[in-house]
């Protein structure tokens, strides 16, 4: 090769190295890994990042700022607090509470809508655009437009579901809601293989495989499984079920150190979809 020739090809290269820094430095810092790093999150739902792993999470059921996505039953807003704030702008949020005020609602679903409310209210600049909808099978089921949402994600709400008897339902109005090509992104505290569902109602462990009947049997198909909120250290065998870890920590100071050592419930992470057709 010639002095000539070298000299092209190594400008060419610096050329190249140039213009990917450039499309680097268009495109900016993620957004949604700002949005997991904003100050303006909870500080102690901030320290449970270290074992719910939101932004592997959410980049593994291919959450875009650009979407329509339906949290499930949010809570206290753990997520909403992420997810508000990355989709203002280009996307919709809907937050589809446990219902509150249809018969039977529990007092936790009272508090917990109160409070998220309130959360969203002293806060418009980053939860302004939040929008709330109920959701209680048999009564209320529809949790955004039919056919609107590209995703929709619950975070440990399944084994809940299965107490109200209610589960089917459930993930009858998350297929409803999603688009054709849309995604069901679930995560909840995994059962050793064969539990029944009267033990899921004890400890609030669930079978995988059951999970996946129900997906399977709303008219999703398994896409598929994430290792990222594993907990191999999670024997699921305690007094009060998987309350017994934290954050709950049922016991309270009984073996408070050993519970937190294993941290939160070992969960699966599972994606569906609904099919095109």
């Amino acid at each position: 090769m010639s002095s000539i020739t070298r000299i092209a090809r190594t400008g060419l290269l610096l050329l190249a190295a140039a213009g990917a820094n450039a499309v680097a430095a268009d495109s900016g810092p993620d957004p949604l890994a700002a949005a997991i790093a904003s100050t303006a999150r909870t500080p102690k739902y901030v320290a449970r990042d270290v074992y719910r792993h939101p932004l592997e999470t959410l980049r593994f059921f291919g959450v875009r700022p650009d979407q329509t996505v339906v949290e499930i039953w949010p809570g206290r807003g753990w997520y909403m607090e992420i997810l508000a704030p990355y989709l203002r702008d280009r996307g919709k949020y809907y937050a589809a509470i446990e219902a509150p005020d249809v018969a039977g609602a529990s007092q936790e679903a009272k508090d917990d809508a109160a409070f998220l409310r309130k959360r969203i209210a002293d806060d418009p600049a980053h939860f302004g655009k939040v929008m709330v909808t109920d959701l209680h099978p048999p009564q209320l089921t529809e949790i955004c437009p039919p056919g609107t949402a590209d995703v929709v994600l619950t975070f440990r709400n399944v084994h809940n579901w299965i107490d109200d008897g209610n589960q089917q339902q459930q993930f009858d109005a998350f297929f409803k809601a999603l688009k054709p090509g849309g995604v069901l992104g679930v995560v909840d505290h995994r059962a050793k293989p064969g539990t029944t569902l009267a033990e899921t109602k004890k400890t609030g462990y669930i079978d995988e495989a059951y999970v996946k009947k129900l997906a399977t049997a709303a008219g999703f198909r398994f896409d598929a499984a994430s290792s990222v909120n594993n907990n191999p250290k999670d024997t699921k065998d305690y007094p009060e079920g998987v309350w017994t870890l934290p954050p709950t920590l049922t016991l309270k100071e009984k073996d408070r150190d050993k519970y937190l050592a294993i941290g939160e419930s070992d969960r699966m992470t599972l994606r569906f979809v609904k099919p095109k057709s």
